[in-house]
């Protein structure tokens, strides 16, 4: 018997396992999507109907036709308020990243006497739950005079940030080999020379994570819009909440709204997605 008939029946019978349980996989991935789309399925088809054939008895019944009037009607109600969703939360993310950017660097590269301290008195921020804060938070965000507008909003999501933010750029920052500060150090550079010049240009993965965590939970954070702005800096999650409120809802118009609400959130994720686990595992080693 030759080596090939010896190695011929070993090769080929893993081979056949291994596809089968791939199939196997396949086809629960694919239930599992199916699963999990049928929200979205719901969503899509309540908001293309009319009000009036909108019933339990054909929740789950695709529409005869599209009724596109139904996301006309929600922007008219929620325009104003996507406006503001979408200001609060690049400047807030802008913010939120520079300053959890700065953090991470200053605490990562540059060791000073209590710095640990000062770190886990930060990460001690990520544990305090919005309820827990809310009246002294309404009350400072008052006293600044800042209550009504979409700038107290801001702060209070800047605030609130900095600690996830500098978590994560901290634990990307350990990984950035200390000879490369030291090597600038040596070259006459500062704390903020260094940072332009050597931290900040390999921060990109770093940033994507904070941008696509930081986006999203401005983005979709309700409690502090419902409590710290007017009718005038109201973001789109409020909004929302009003177009099912009242006796007799029109549940099209909500459906309608929450899928253009979530369409901003949508495209940061495709646009940044594929960075998101790459940016989010650096640092998962040291740090």
């Amino acid at each position: 018997m030759t080596a090939t008939e010896q190695l011929a029946p070993v090769s080929i019978t893993p081979r056949r396992k291994t596809g089968g349980r791939r199939v196997w996989l396949y086809v629960g991935l694919v239930i599992a999507t199916l699963f999990f789309l049928l929200p979205i399925y719901l969503l899509l088809a309540t908001a293309f109907k009319t009000p009036d054939a909108i019933d339990l008895a054909t929740t789950w019944k695709w529409p005869a036709f599209l009724n596109w009037a139904s996301f006309a009607d929600a922007w008219a109600k929620i325009g104003g308020n996507f406006k503001n969703s979408v200001f609060l939360a690049v400047i807030g993310t802008t913010i939120s990243a520079f300053l959890g950017s700065l953090n991470g660097y200053a605490l990562s590269k540059w060791k000073f006497r209590g710095a640990d301290t000062i770190f886990a008195l930060m990460l001690f921020g990520m544990f305090i739950p919005y309820q827990a804060v809310l009246i002294p938070l309404f009350q400072f965000i008052k006293a600044l005079g800042l209550y009504g507008s979409i700038w107290g909003l801001i702060l209070a999501h800047v605030v609130y940030g900095i600690p996830i933010t500098t978590l994560i750029f901290r634990n990307f920052y350990a990984e950035v080999p200390d000879a490369l500060v030291e090597a600038a150090t040596i070259d006459g550079a500062g704390f903020w020379g260094i940072y332009a010049r050597v931290i900040f240009p390999i921060s990109i993965p770093g940033f994507v994570v904070v941008i696509i965590w930081q986006f999203t939970q401005i983005w979709n954070e309700f409690l502090f819009a419902a409590t710290l702005t007017t009718s005038s800096s109201q973001p789109v999650t409020y909004a929302l909440s009003q177009l099912s409120g009242g006796q007799a809802v029109s549940w099209n118009l909500p459906m309608a709204g929450a899928i253009l609400a979530a369409i901003p959130t949508l495209l940061v994720y495709i646009v940044l997605g594929r960075y998101f686990v790459r940016g989010l595992l650096a640092g998962s080693v040291k740090g």
